[in-house]
């Protein structure tokens, strides 16, 4: 059986091959480290450990990497918007009632003029973190947002592993992990932007 699967792989390779086919590479934001650290934790010269802020892989964030228009807040790294509160409901919500609340905004008069807002996915949570900040809620602050706390954040992404739970960003040092829908966190949402 194991066979006839990669069979079939190597098949479907060499026609996309002839087709003209070809997959994208994707273009992943750096994560904001530039310092290297040992065991101890102790900072140390980055040269020759092959940590990430040696490497610093990834596209460059621009210069100005937010910008800030009435109620929401335009990331040109990913081009996705953001509501400019990252409290907009006040307080946490279970997963059904965060898809509801997004899903009321986009009934109602919408925000910034725009209704087709969502629950971000786990990705897209994470993409706002900067693994070289203590605390990416403060440095989200000083960007242009504000009341983004420094807690966990639904995604719309389920958990496969286990359907009564969706993964979750914390916002504080940008750890994901899974939760079951009926506790509560926090609600950001999010549309495509440009």
């Amino acid at each position: 059986m194991g066979k006839k699967i990669w069979v079939l792989l190597l098949v479907a390779f060499a026609m996309s091959l002839t087709n003209g086919v070809f997959a994208a590479t994707v273009n992943l934001p750096q994560t904001g480290q530039t310092k290297c650290y040992n065991a101890a934790g102790a900072e140390i010269a980055c040269s020759g450990t092959g940590q990430d802020g040696e490497k610093l892989q990834g596209v460059i964030s621009p210069t100005q990497r937010f910008t800030v228009s009435g109620s929401c807040v335009t990331d040109s790294l990913t081009g996705l918007m953001w509501s400019k509160d990252g409290n907009l409901p006040v307080g946490s919500k279970t997963w059904q009632q965060s898809l509801d609340y997004v899903a009321s905004i986009n009934s109602g008069g919408g925000l910034c003029g725009y209704t087709d807002w969502r629950l971000p996915n786990v990705n897209e949570l994470l993409s706002l973190v900067n693994f070289g900040q203590s605390n990416t809620a403060t440095w989200l602050n000083t960007q242009g947002f504000l009341n983004v706390q420094a807690g966990y954040y639904w995604s719309s992404s389920a958990y496969a592993g286990a359907t009564n739970n969706a993964w979750r960003v914390y916002m504080w040092d940008g750890s994901v992990g899974a939760d079951g829908k009926g506790n509560s966190n926090y609600v950001w949402p999010v549309r495509a932007g440009q």
